[in-house]
């Protein structure tokens, strides 16, 4: 498989030929950064986990550089940096045994330029390659800019591609703005209770983010907790662990949609029920 960036990983955990890893793939993650995949779509690796009829595979997109450093990382050069990330997201791939770690270290600004063709070229090789069942992006509500710049080039290449790959679900996962906002009928609510050993060990393996100053790894831990929590206030738990979702299927299936409109609907919907509650408890 040839990529535009000469310098991309392919990595199979298991050893299995490349085309062979990438075409038992059952939910894939595209994602913009090293350990943003095990942030937002544990569910996937969960579902995947052990199994031998389900696979898990994740495609980073950027390479890894600006990254916050800070102890024994806090003088490494961004090309280190970027080697060790690289590192260890192989890493993370072995310990929830994926089928396969791509890694297509573009510079984010290529990521968000939406006339640059290559990202979407790419992506549409893999994903023609997958033919995923469940794919996980980062939501288009997100507030980082390289993470939406992703989901819109992964949502091309799917529009792109849609006469030979057809998920059933597309959703778009928290990392960098909750989703507890989302109105309940409109949360994709996904269960990521199972196996918390294996979730944990998969975010703290990210060491140069962690102990470099960024604790993803209870911060990680407490949103899904939480969310279990605050899903529903009038009953029990009924999860130990929650990530929310927006479903981005809608925008696959139709490409005559606007994506922007299309999450903007979300917002109108969060907007009028929270009018709604308030002018009841105002009398009107």
């Amino acid at each position: 498989m040839q990529f535009h960036n000469p310098g991309a990983d392919f990595f199979v955990p298991d050893g299995v030929a490349p085309e062979a890893a990438l075409a038992r793939t059952t939910h894939l993650c595209i994602s913009a950064h090293q350990d943003d995949i095990e942030i937002m779509a544990y569910h996937g690796v969960a579902e995947c986990f052990g199994r031998q009829d389900k696979w898990f595979t994740g495609v980073v997109v950027t390479n890894g550089a600006g990254s916050p450093r800070a102890g024994i990382y806090g003088d490494y050069t961004d090309q280190e940096m970027q080697q060790v990330r690289l590192v260890e997201q192989r890493k993370a791939a072995y310990v929830g045994e994926y089928a396969c770690q791509i890694q297509l270290g573009f510079p984010s600004a290529a990521v968000k330029d939406s006339k640059n063709t290559a990202v979407v070229e790419d992506l549409s090789l893999i994903l023609r390659a997958a033919r995923p069942e469940v794919v996980y992006l980062h939501n288009l509500a997100d507030k980082h800019d390289t993470h939406v710049g992703v989901a819109m080039r992964a949502i091309a290449a799917l529009r792109g591609a849609r006469d030979d790959v057809k998920p059933q679900r597309v959703y778009g996962c928290e990392v960098w703005r909750d989703l507890d906002w989302l109105p309940d009928e409109d949360k994709q609510a996904l269960p990521v209770a199972e196996r918390s050993n294996i979730a944990a060990a998969l975010v703290g393996v990210f060491d140069s983010q962690v102990s470099g100053g960024k604790r993803y790894d209870l911060a990680t831990a407490g949103r899904r907790l939480a969310h279990a929590t605050y899903f529903a206030s009038h009953g029990t738990d009924e999860a130990a662990a929650l990530s929310f979702a927006m479903d981005l299927t809608p925008l696959v299936q139709d490409a005559s949609l606007s994506a922007a409109d299309y999450v903007l609907g979300f917002v109108d919907r969060f907007r009028a029920d929270v009018e709604r509650r308030v002018r009841a408890a105002a009398g009107g």
